[in-house]
């Protein structure tokens, strides 16, 4: 699992949820006005060993009226304590620091998981210190779920799998996260992305998924609301696909039917991705033969297999 490429993401896409979530002592005083900017990591390719570079997020926050002096957050997710280097996140902090000519830099590192770590980086001699390195730590591991529960941050919402909770509340800590993704993120696109953000780190096993299905129904209602919604989207997507490649197939070998060929493969492909997730919440993991089948069907037997997905016992009774 890339849990570096799936917490860059995350950064990314909602950078100012991230800093008030993973560095909230320095992240209080970003308003809405204020910009943040990514920073290009290949800048210091030729600095730093590719295996570090690629863990770092760096963040640029400007105040665009100059109230605030702009301060640049190098956010790093580590998910095995044993591997971390102070002096690596030291060296790469002092880096951007001559790069960007500033001595504002905030280090950040979200541990996934518990172990041992060094806190901070003292160099000196028998009578003075000469560097002290320390940096922000998010520890999932130990921040108790309950805390951000019903947090309005769709970051800690989306990380309360990541914290520390009875695995008999598993089921309600992903309930939780899926009801904070629904209600804090409108577009369809991200809301699909980041269901399996949480599906990933909260990985409930079929008993669970079953309490799932039973204990939160509303969720569960609008979760296939929500599928549907992306299927419809995703055909007329389909269609418009469908209508570029009915063009370039060109005069001669007849649009009209390029595009009917284009719309109906567009069809089907948004039919099967959104059957395979529903079967998925419903029954569990897709055995290899089962997806083939779905990948291949016609749209019109897609429709079908979809209209038994909520009434159907068995992944069986689906597709027969």
């Amino acid at each position: 699992m890339d849990h570096d490429q799936n917490f860059k993401n995350l950064i990314l896409d909602y950078p100012r949820e991230a800093l008030a979530f993973f560095a909230a002592e320095e992240a209080e005083g970003i308003d809405p006005d204020v910009r943040i900017i990514p920073i290009r990591q290949e800048q210091l390719k030729e600095r730093l060993g590719d295996r570090f570079r690629e863990l770092d997020v760096p963040l640029l926050v400007e105040w665009p009226d100059d109230r605030r002096e702009a301060i640049l957050f190098v956010v790093e997710e580590q998910t095995d304590p044993r591997r971390f280097s102070v002096h690596r996140l030291a060296h790469y902090c002092l880096d951007l620091a001559e790069l960007f000519d500033t001595d504002r830099v905030v280090p950040v590192v979200i541990f996934l998981h518990g172990g041992h770590y060094r806190r901070e980086l003292i160099l000196g001699g028998d009578r003075h210190h000469y560097l002290s390195f320390s940096y922000l730590r998010c520890d999932l591991s130990k921040i108790p779920f309950e805390r951000h529960r019903d947090s309005g941050n769709l970051v800690a919402r989306l990380n309360l799998p990541n914290m520390r909770y009875a695995a008999s509340s598993r089921v309600e800590v992903y309930a939780q996260a899926v009801r904070g993704l629904l209600e804090l993120e409108p577009h369809p696109e991200r809301q699909l992305k980041y269901l399996d953000f949480i599906d990933i780190y909260t990985a409930l096993d079929e008993n669970e998924q079953q309490r799932y299905r039973f204990e939160y129904p509303e969720e569960v209602k609008k979760m296939t609301r929500f599928a549907e919604r992306f299927r419809e989207e995703g055909m007329q997507q389909g269609m418009r696909q469908g209508v570029q490649q009915g063009m370039q197939q060109g005069m001669q070998q007849g649009m009209q039917q390029g595009m009917q060929q284009g719309m109906q493969q567009g069809m089907q492909q948004g039919e099967a991705t959104v059957l395979m997730r529903l079967l998925h919440r419903r029954f569990g993991d897709l055995p290899q033969d089962q997806r083939r089948r779905i990948e291949t069907a016609d749209a019109e037997t897609l429709l079908n297999w979809a209209d038994r997905v909520l009434t159907a016992e068995s992944l069986d009774e689906v597709l027969h």
